[in-house]
């Protein structure tokens, strides 16, 4: 079935690392800005939240943040652009769940499963430690990791908590109520949203 365009897209914002004099913070709203100005219409934009790195001790904190936006075209496009913004900002792909400079992350495109369900269910379920050491030779969506992320659920809640998995039939919301107290703690508020009106 083909990816009708103009959907909309969940993304993932992410940093823990300074690059060309930028604070984090500040990377993640120059990455606003390109995404914009690549065509990305970015409609909502949660709050900045200083949260622990991931996995536990893996560096300094992060600031995270998601956004919902449409992009005409599809998702393997966006993600495209998505990678050229990260390049653009420093990100190196060098090590899996390592610092950097910047991380986007394409979380969802409307209610499409792609591939497919089974590819998707293989992701899902792959064990920890084959996390650490395969990476997919495709774009995944939903995310297969995201409803078990802290990091990526509460900003989330901020711009889509209705929002409804179309594998697991969760809401954003629901995934949030579902999270381990221990794993919300450590995520603290730390700037409003940007304002993407101007």
């Amino acid at each position: 079935m083909p990816i009708e365009i103009d959907q909309l897209c969940l993304l993932a914002l992410g940093a823990n690392l300074s690059h060309a004099g930028r604070t984090p913070a500040r990377t993640l709203h120059a990455a606003l800005d390109d995404l914009a100005a690549r065509g990305c219409a970015i409609t909502t934009v949660s709050r900045f939240f200083q949260t622990p790195a991931f996995p536990p001790g893996h560096g300094p904190d992060y600031i995270n943040a998601a956004a919902c936006l449409h992009h005409r075209g599809p998702p393997e496009t966006l993600l495209a652009l998505l990678h050229d913004v990260e390049a653009t900002h420093g990100r190196a792909r060098a090590e899996r769940w390592g610092q950097r400079t910047l991380d986007l992350d394409l979380l969802a495109v409307g209610n499409f499963v792609l591939p497919d369900r089974a590819t998707w269910n293989h992701w899902h379920d792959l064990p920890h430690d084959d996390q650490i050491q395969s990476v997919p030779d495709r774009l995944i969506l939903p995310h297969p990791r995201m409803q078990e992320r802290a990091f990526v659920l509460i900003p989330l809640a901020d711009v889509a908590p209705h929002w409804v998995h179309p594998v697991l039939g969760q809401s954003v919301a629901d995934m949030c109520a579902a999270l381990p107290p221990g794993d919300v703690a450590g995520i603290v508020p730390v700037a409003m949203p940007p304002d993407i009106s101007a």
